[in-house]
């Protein structure tokens, strides 16, 4: 899988608190069904070894469809499995130290909230943006609003893929439209949804027409 080729259309989050489902496999697999094209595992709360065993099962889903995987933070969980990457805050390892731990190959995606952060990012060997939150969102109660007029200047300043993050649901997603936007960072416009993998279906036909 060459990381200059991947989709980032639809980039889900997942999230075990918010999840209709029972296992974070089964809503990984459904959103996949429905045409999610990359999957970032983001666990707070559960130990070392959980957080790899976890891994080590999403991974064989994401494996069996082609879909890259990225690990939320921990850097030494995304390469036990071999994960297409990692993605790390402003608050996380420093951008350039996690590059050199992780190689030139993987994926390196970094979350950016203003034109400063993005630009750094990218000096530092970002593969791609999360920008957000675009909308205020029950998900992360600390995110700072960035808003539209902030993630187009940020598009304009930076050549990297940019995905935006916070609050996007169904109804929203007009207002990515004509400013080259690479695609949309969601977790509970599909994971809590009834049907994920129509959920997310409908995302991409909205994003995408």
């Amino acid at each position: 899988m060459q990381k200059e080729n991947i989709d980032y259309t639809l980039y889900l989050c997942t999230d075990r608190e918010l999840m209709s489902v029972e296992t974070i496999e089964e809503s990984v697999e459904q959103a996949i069904a429905g045409g999610c094209t990359v999957v970032q595992l983001r666990e707070k709360d559960c130990s070392s070894l959980d957080f790899y065993l976890l891994a080590g099962r999403v991974k064989e889903i994401t494996d069996r469809y082609g879909v890259p995987l990225i690990i939320n933070d921990r850097v030494d969980i995304a390469m036990a499995v071999d994960a297409e990457g990692v993605h790390v805050g402003q608050s996380d390892l420093p951008m350039g130290l996690v590059r050199k731990m992780i190689g030139r190959d993987k994926i390196l995606g970094v979350s950016a909230h203003n034109i400063a952060e993005a630009v750094e990012a990218c000096r530092a060997g970002a593969d791609y943006l999360g920008v957000g939150a675009i909308f205020s969102t029950s998900t992360k109660k600390d995110a700072a609003v960035v808003g539209i007029d902030e993630l187009k200047r940020i598009r304009e300043a930076v050549d990297v893929p940019i995905v935006a993050i916070g609050g996007i649901h169904r109804e929203n997603i007009e207002v990515f439209k004509g400013f080259g936007l690479d695609g949309l960072a969601v977790v509970s416009a599909v994971v809590a949804q009834v049907d994920i993998a129509e959920a997310a279906a409908e995302l991409v036909r909205r994003f995408r027409s």
